[in-house]
């Protein structure tokens, strides 16, 4: 095919184990980041055939080290590459750690209908078995399909295709680390096709009422984790530090310990809005009779990290309980 009649896929490199090297091929531990986006791209020529390719590095480090800032700069980056005619979709390499929170944060703040995959690994490319050239591979093939179009923010890994709403890390160094427990993948990619089986009913990308215009901070959200014999100090000292919000990683479904929710009452007198999550890993969490009474949203079927990452979007446009939870019940 001319280069020409080729899809325009840009590739933004954030860092990650799949921009990771270790001192052999048997370490699939204690690697460091050493490789820029180029270099990825490099290693696996054949990406070349599917699409043109333009790199730009945004910034290259482990995930867990991500901040704020760094995802106001990267949503910045990429609504502005959708916004060029020429470019048919974004692809966007990243640790896994913190993928997922990366992936929705995404998925609710860019404003475009054009294809975005996030993409990573669970092994560095000094591994034997490197997982990331073929999920790299995969993810520029789905970034150039038209089946890629108005599913949100795609996650590219294993083979599978994830919803940014949806999937999740649940394993701590398998290959096929991320699933979707309850709600199942958007798809999968085999022999190079491209198998698309449904479509996130959740609001998404265009749909939203987030704008990133003109933000140059996101309010502070502190995840707290809630367990037998909890007291409010944690409570306490979030709201002293400056919390605007605390999701709480609840028991089973969204329960909260009788010494947490006095840490709750607490934060709901300094108007700190609070979120009941579940520590569980998946199901829905209940709207409860006493949520109003308590100052209480109900994170839906958002784990704790993904709750806090739509908190603070949620508390940038409004501090209205009641609309708080409309963003919960419908994003």
């Amino acid at each position: 095919m001319n280069d020409s009649l080729l899809p325009h896929i840009v590739l933004l490199g954030t860092g990650g184990t799949i921009a990771a090297t270790a001192d052999k091929a048997t370490r699939l531990t204690d690697y460091v980041v050493t490789e820029g986006i180029e270099a990825l791209l490099t290693a696996v020529p054949e990406i070349n055939r599917l699409a043109r390719i333009r790199c730009k590095q945004v910034f290259n480090i482990e995930s867990h080290a991500i901040t704020n800032s760094m995802l106001l700069k990267l949503a910045a980056c990429i609504n502005k590459e959708l916004t060029k005619p020429d470019v048919h979709g974004v692809v966007v390499t990243h640790g896994t750690d913190t993928l997922e929170e990366t992936a929705y944060f995404l998925n609710l703040t860019l404003k475009s209908n054009k294809p975005v995959v996030i993409v990573g690994a669970m092994r560095p490319g000094s591994a034997l078995s490197a997982d990331g050239p073929l999920n790299l591979y995969n993810a520029i093939l789905l970034a150039s399909s038209p089946q890629a179009t108005g599913h949100g923010v795609l996650v590219m890994l294993n083979d599978r295709i994830g919803a940014a709403r949806f999937i999740s890390k649940a394993s701590t160094t398998q290959p096929d680390a991320f699933r979707s427990s309850d709600q199942g993948y958007i798809g999968q990619v085999h022999n190079d096709n491209i198998h698309i089986f449904q479509t996130p009913a959740t609001l998404h990308t265009t749909q939203t009422e987030f704008s990133l215009n003109g933000i140059k901070a996101l309010p502070m959200v502190d995840i707290i984790y809630d367990h037998q014999n909890a007291g409010p100090h944690l409570y306490a000292a979030s709201v002293a530090a400056g919390a605007q919000g605390i999701v709480i990683a609840a028991t089973g479904n969204g329960s909260v310990s009788p010494q947490a929710l006095k840490g709750i009452k607490l934060a709901a007198k300094r108007k700190v809005v609070c979120v009941r999550s579940s520590r569980t890993g998946s199901g829905v969490v209940t709207h409860s009779d006493t949520d109003n009474k308590s100052g209480l949203v109900s994170g839906n079927s958002l784990n704790p990290q993904k709750a806090r990452i739509l908190l603070m979007l949620a508390l940038d446009a409004t501090r209205d309980q009641e609309k708080i939870q409309w963003y919960f019940d419908r994003y």
